[in-house]
């Protein structure tokens, strides 16, 4: 296996060879888990395209919808055009509604294929003059078009309304307007500030325990039309705290990125099913655990997945926005994709240290699918910052 050279924290640069062999690649559907499990998934960005790439989108749909049929092919349900798929950060919602409709065309293709899409307000830019009555209207519109396409609903946090609620009770009024009106049960997407800092004081609370307690009430008034919550606050402790005040019927949906393998298992009041921006870089990985844990081989399954936690540590690290980068640069090396370019010149925001470290990492958690293929596209990008 081919040798390249990476630095160090010291800014040394030493040879690094790959240690582990990948996982075989096996085919699943969900029926082999018994925990739902969707995998948030990246956009694949066209690099010929001729556009502004800071202002004007091109993606690559051949790429893009391959990827969406690597994940079913591996028993993940896709959580489409989310905040992995870059959403509010480069992804606009034309181009993120072109992504929904294509990725529920490919679903009806498939037996059993699962796929959950984003409905929020990016269309309506927040500002002192925007009122709860145009968010609700943000809300419809987008929920329509995808209902108009038999889609389910992740309902997304609304960088409008956090900007121009004033208390509770204006987030009580909006997901009681949105939630009286869907088709069919929505999973609710609480995301923390440390993925999108404009949501900072979500549910109208900077604590997020007493914005937890809105936000309950809140799924407590509509539990039928709730399927789960899915809370990216990186704290296992809020985690369990809210899954136990949770109605029976409502699931929780792990967004922690740091902590999802014991929260993935549970403990003795229940368990956490799961969707998560990791799953789309460590998919084989996480396909062959999830199929130990539903075999009844725990062991097996925190064998597997434990070591990938330190790679997600790494990937979802402070700038936590930025993590999407490291979820393409590893489809990157993968094959899954034939380039390190994303939509909005994205792929600028992490360090030759950090794009490094992740190898390692990768490597430790055998989420390298070809080593040698990601060995010699490892070695490219170093040459790229000059090293080697």
């Amino acid at each position: 296996m081919a040798e390249l050279l990476l630095p160090n924290p010291d800014r040394s640069v030493t040879p690094y060879k790959v240690k582990n062999a990948p996982l075989p690649m096996q085919k699943r559907d969900a029926s082999n888990f018994n925990r739902i499990a969707y995998a948030a998934a990246h956009v694949v960005a066209d690099p010929l395209a001729e556009n502004d790439p800071w202002v004007d989108p091109a993606i690559d749909w051949d790429k893009t919808l391959a990827f969406r049929h690597h994940l079913w092919d591996l028993g993940f349900g896709v959580a489409e055009s989310m905040d992995t798929a870059q959403r509010g950060m480069g992804l606009g919602w034309p181009e993120a509604l072109e992504l929904i409709q294509r990725s529920l065309a490919e679903a009806k293709t498939r037996s059993g294929a699962l796929i959950a899409c984003g409905a929020g307000t990016d269309h309506l830019a927040p500002g002192p003059d925007v009122t709860i009555d145009q968010i609700i209207a943000a809300y419809e519109s987008q929920i329509e078009a995808i209902e108009a396409h038999d889609g389910q609903i992740i309902l997304m946090a609304s960088r409008a309304l956090a900007a121009a609620a004033k208390s509770p009770d204006d987030y009580k009024n909006v997901y009681a307007r949105i939630l009286s009106q869907v088709k069919q049960p929505v999973i609710i997407h609480w995301l923390g500030e440390m993925f999108d800092p404009a949501l900072e004081g979500y549910w109208g609370e900077t604590d997020h325990m007493a914005a937890m307690d809105v936000a309950l009430d809140v799924i407590a008034a509509h539990a039928d039309k709730v399927d789960g919550i899915k809370i990216s606050l990186l704290s296992k402790e809020k985690e369990i705290a809210m899954r136990r005040r949770l109605p029976d019927s409502v699931r929780m949906y792990t967004g922690d990125d740091f902590n999802y393998a014991e929260l993935i298992a549970g403990d003795d009041s229940g368990y956490s099913d799961a969707l998560l921006g990791i799953f789309d870089a460590i998919a084989p990985v996480a396909s062959t655990a999830l199929d130990a844990l539903g075999r009844g081989a725990d062991n097996e399954f925190f064998d597997l997945l434990e070591p990938t936690v330190p790679l997600s540590r790494h990937i979802f690290k402070a700038p936590t926005r930025f993590y999407k980068t490291g979820v393409v640069f590893l489809a990157y090396l993968n094959g899954l994709q034939d380039h390190f370019t994303m939509i909005g010149g994205q792929q600028s925001t992490r360090s030759a240290q950090h794009l490094a470290e992740l190898f390692r990492l990768a490597d430790d958690a055998r989420a390298l699918i070809d080593p040698d293929l990601a060995a010699k596209r490892m070695a490219q990008t170093m040459a790229l910052h000059g090293i080697g």
